[in-house]
């Protein structure tokens, strides 16, 4: 039986507006990524190389990587998630103080399948308000969970003041199988001048333990960054490049 007029167009209607939906989760693909969008992929000054933390804070991970930064003289920027930092507002507070930027991870890491601007407006703006709350300051960035950046997270971001950024080298810490050396590794294989290092300072959604490998990774890659001339700090003064513009693009819109 053949779906009459109506109910081919309910289906393609259907299908558009998930397209609309998901389609700019194809920026998670690094390579496009980075040649199109360098300010979403958080391509920055040449001579510096921003490094980055997921996840966080927790009691017991977050506190042992300040104190590894501050043993290596370097300032990163944390993307946080609002429920966690509700829980911990301690330790979020812990890292604003030690000069570490606070960025926004949503609210709670779930995934993105089913469009809800609605949901991501809201989970944003209270992940905005927790973070603004704690550290007196008001957060800059925004990194979907996962990476995976949809029309309404991108909505989201935007009407809450903040400015989308994924990564250009991640070190894969999150496996059970992760090791100093395969972070290490991981992260070298992509870094360039100018690139953004994603890391996790929790295992709240990974393997457990799995952050022990990016926490004994950290003295190498910021020796390893040292000797190839680069700095190492925050994606603040980083130099990003205002991705709006091209985020507008891939969303068809004019703005």
């Amino acid at each position: 039986m053949n779906p009459g007029p109506l109910c081919r167009t309910a289906l393609w209607g259907a299908a558009g507006l998930s397209l609309a939906h998901i389609g700019p989760a194809a920026t998670w693909l690094p390579g496009p990524r980075r040649r199109l969008l360098p300010g979403l992929a958080g391509v920055g000054r040449t001579g510096h190389v921003a490094l980055t933390f997921d996840d966080g804070p927790d009691p017991v991970s977050t506190p042992r990587f300040l104190d590894v930064l501050d043993e290596l003289g370097v300032r990163a920027t944390f993307f946080v998630l609002g429920a966690r930092a509700t829980g911990h507002p301690a330790v979020l507070r812990e890292t604003a103080r030690r000069g570490h930027e606070v960025a926004v991870h949503g609210w709670a890491h779930e995934r993105p399948w089913r469009p809800s601007p609605a949901r991501d407006a809201r989970d944003v703006r209270a992940a905005v308000s927790v973070v603004r709350e704690l550290t007196g300051r008001r957060p800059r960035w925004y990194r979907p969970p996962y990476g995976i950046l949809t029309s309404g997270r991108w909505a989201a971001a935007r009407a809450a003041g903040l400015r989308p950024v994924l990564w250009s080298a991640w070190g894969r810490d999150w496996t059970a199988d992760a090791t100093a050396a395969s972070v290490r590794a991981s992260v070298a294989a992509d870094l360039r001048g100018g690139g953004t290092v994603l890391l996790h300072d929790s295992d709240v959604t990974s393997a457990p333990g799995c952050w022990r490998a990016a926490l004994a990774a950290l003295p190498e890659l910021v020796a390893d960054c040292r000797a190839a001339g680069w700095t190492v700090g925050p994606l603040d003064g980083h130099g990003v490049p205002d991705g709006w513009r091209g985020g507008a693009r891939l969303l068809g819109r004019h703005d």
